[in-house]
């Protein structure tokens, strides 16, 4: 039988066949038209993975359960008792971003491994802040912004509990605003009010610092006169850092502009989990009146004012009586033998017992 003869091909000849070579259908293509269409399919290919990137198990069954959050939320803290720490943090934000957050929802998924907090925007009153306060003593990035049920003693209690704290967002609304203005004194470093008259009779823990970790203070809103009150006797604490390096220290990124603190604790849920059937927010006494939401009446700001400057004075006008009695015991020994004689004896007593 005869042998077939079998073409032989050069080295050479074999990219010029793989080059002719057209797995398109239709019309031959010319490199340049094979170079665009390969490039285009593999950008498609790299945007349609990036926007319908799968989800993790995980992920989807927290957005299920955040879907229906509410039928949960009176046994959340017997369901949440399971929940490693970051699940926990994911159904925060998903609460808050619900309209579902207050203090009950917040006392139950806290843990005490939280370096980060973000209730901004929530119902969270005093009471909550101050619980978390003594539980998450790790704190380290707090947003406390647009929250109209906190007052100042609530961030005064979270800035004295969490020494590790280094970024407050705060402000946004009149209400905020007025609270963080509130708080500012307590930002300075200072001493705690004492009764003793000189520097030999204090004891090492009646000084403090105030809030002593924070350098990063977000208050979009912030007035002149804080501002410059604390760029003057605090420059520890930098306002509103833009850029991603300020007076030559890195800028974290808890602390830039615009930054959502919890962004990339929800990033893989599903939004449609907290934009479908969003529970509605119960409207505050002024939002039915039609007022500015957060505004308080100017009888309620009064009222705060004067409970603000009371408080303030309260230690000064403590000191004045004290040193007011004990110079009218001094006056009253020197005009009075009897009393004189007395204190004189006192006196030589406590020498002779030395």
């Amino acid at each position: 039988m005869d042998k077939i003869p079998i073409p032989s091909y050069e080295a050479t000849d074999l990219p010029s066949s793989v080059q002719r070579l057209s797995i398109y259908p239709g019309p031959a293509l010319s490199n340049s038209s094979r170079v665009t269409r390969s490039t285009s399919i593999a950008s498609f290919s790299n945007s349609n993975t990036t926007k319908h990137r799968c989800r993790s198990l995980v992920s989807l069954c927290l957005g299920v359960l955040g879907r229906h959050l509410e039928d949960v939320i009176e046994d959340l803290s017997e369901i949440a008792v399971i929940y490693p720490p970051d699940i926990k943090m994911t159904l925060l934000g998903i609460a808050k971003r619900r309209g579902l957050l207050s203090d009950s929802v917040l006392l139950a998924l806290v843990d005490c491994s939280w370096e980060l907090l973000d209730i901004s925007g929530s119902d969270v009153t005093d009471a909550g802040l101050q619980n978390v306060a003594e539980i998450c003593l790790r704190l380290k990035a707090v947003d406390i912004s647009r929250c109209n049920q906190l007052t100042s003693n609530s961030i005064r209690a979270l800035l004295q509990k969490c020494h590790s704290l280094e970024i407050l967002r705060c402000g946004g609304t009149p209400l905020s605003d007025f609270n963080a203005r509130r708080c500012i004194d307590f930002l300075k470093p200072k001493l705690n009010e004492v009764e003793e008259d000189s520097w030999e009779e204090l004891d090492s823990k009646d000084i403090t610092t105030g809030a002593r970790a924070l350098r990063w203070l977000i208050w979009p809103s912030i007035d002149r006169d804080s501002s410059d009150c604390l760029n003057l006797e605090c420059p520890r604490i930098s306002v509103n850092p833009s850029t991603l390096c300020y007076r030559g220290v890195s800028v974290p990124r808890e602390a830039l502009p615009g930054i959502v603190l919890d962004a990339q604790i929800v990033e893989d849920i599903d939004p449609k989990t907290w934009t479908i059937n969003a529970a509605p927010r119960l409207k505050t006494l002024n939002e039915k009146k039609g007022s500015e939401p957060g505004m308080l009446p100017k009888a309620e700001l009064f009222r705060l004012a004067f409970v603000e400057r009371d408080e303030r004075l309260a230690p000064k006008r403590a000191k004045n009586m004290r040193q007011h009695q004990r110079r009218a015991e001094r006056e009253f020994i020197r005009s009075d033998t009897g009393a004189k004689s007395l204190f004189l004896a006192s006196l030589a007593q406590k020498s002779l017992r030395k």
